[in-house]
């Protein structure tokens, strides 16, 4: 019930992209802006904005801005590269330099860590939540996307990917959406399998800084323009971004607001 309420929000809010992307004379109501240095950050499904920033802190705010954790062990795993908060019960961080992912409960505290190397995993740059509560990641020394549990036991894994492709993708992202899962490399595209680990398509969709999949449709977005693609149409629809959220880093949409990291700092817009 949880996911499908989850998922019912995300289609709500996205649905929007089309109307307000398609005009040119569309203001965005400024909420707020966090005023200090931020190097990434991501939103989860309940409207927590995670930020990290460039000493490695990561702080989370809850939707009115007001913070509600932080999580200060920057020197235990290294340079944190990503936090994952696709389910916002179970926050993942994952340190590349490390092989290893931290989980954290919703208030920040650390539930476990996962040393990837005791699996004989070295290199991989994208992990997500997986449907079951599990973990997604993708193995480039094996070439192979594995689901793991919070022990690190590997679950299941596909076939190597260099039996399938003639150049093997290196994905900076994975979605894991009703029933499929989406692994993007910006330089080959999105490649799709099922659960089961079968291949099902691949989309060149090239130069995104951001990816997100609602339902069987594609958004990605990039310092100008957000993208939407819905099968079976030849190619993705392109929609202008206002002056104000173009030359960003980083932008995201959930819970009826655009977030832009943009000259190092987290601005968030109400969607008219």
């Amino acid at each position: 019930m949880k996911k499908k309420l989850v998922f019912l929000i995300l289609v709500f809010n996205i649905s929007f992209v089309p109307l307000i992307f398609g005009q040119t004379d569309t203001s965005f109501n400024f909420i707020n802006q966090f005023n200090f240095p931020v190097y990434s950050f991501t939103v989860d499904n309940i409207g927590a904005l995670y930020l990290i920033t460039p000493d490695n802190q990561l702080k989370k705010y809850d939707e009115k801005g007001d913070s509600v954790g932080v999580f200060n062990r920057v020197t235990q795993y290294g340079k944190l590269t990503y936090v994952d908060a696709e389910n916002p019960w179970k926050t993942i961080l994952f340190y590349q330099n490390f092989s290893t992912i931290v989980l954290l409960d919703k208030y920040l505290n650390e539930v476990t860590a996962i040393n990837l190397r005791k699996q004989n995993i070295f290199r991989v740059h994208a992990v997500t939540s997986s449907y079951d509560n599990n973990i997604w990641l993708f193995d480039e020394q094996d070439n192979k996307l594995k689901k793991i549990d919070d022990n690190g036991n590997i679950l299941s894994e596909t076939v190597d990917f260099r039996l399938l492709f003639d150049s093997a993708p290196d994905p900076k992202k994975i979605i894991d959406r009703d029933g499929f899962v989406y692994l993007y490399d910006p330089e080959k595209g999105v490649y799709i399998f099922d659960y089961y680990g079968s291949f099902k398509s691949k989309l060149t969709f090239l130069n995104w800084t951001d990816i997100e999949v609602f339902g069987k449709t594609i958004y990605g977005f990039d310092s100008t323009n957000v993208y939407k693609y819905t099968p079976p149409v030849p190619d993705a629809l392109a929609y202008k971004l206002p002056p104000e959220l173009q030359n960003n880093t980083s932008v995201k949409l959930a819970n009826h607001k655009i977030y832009v990291l943009k000259n190092n700092r987290v601005a968030v817009y109400n969607l008219p």
